[in-house]
């Protein structure tokens, strides 16, 4: 190898196959993330508001008291 300096431009490295599977990867999260966006906003339009979540069904659990354990 000659230590002289060149006039030739240093060539770019074309893209690899990694490269380009990295970039495939990165696109298709990007397309699943508004994806699931899209159907969080049809199917749980209002899932904070749990005012209107009132259960149907009164569960009543005894008190720890009243319970027995079989030893």
């Amino acid at each position: 190898m000659s230590t002289l300096p060149s006039n030739d431009l240093p060539r770019k490295q074309t893209a690899s196959v990694y490269t380009v599977m990295l970039a495939l990867s990165a696109l298709f999260l990007l397309i699943a993330v508004i994806a699931m966006f899209i159907e969080l906003g049809r199917y749980a339009p209002q899932y904070w508001n749990t005012s209107e979540a009132r259960p149907n069904v009164q569960v009543s659990v005894p008190p720890a008291s009243d319970v027995r354990f079989l030893a």
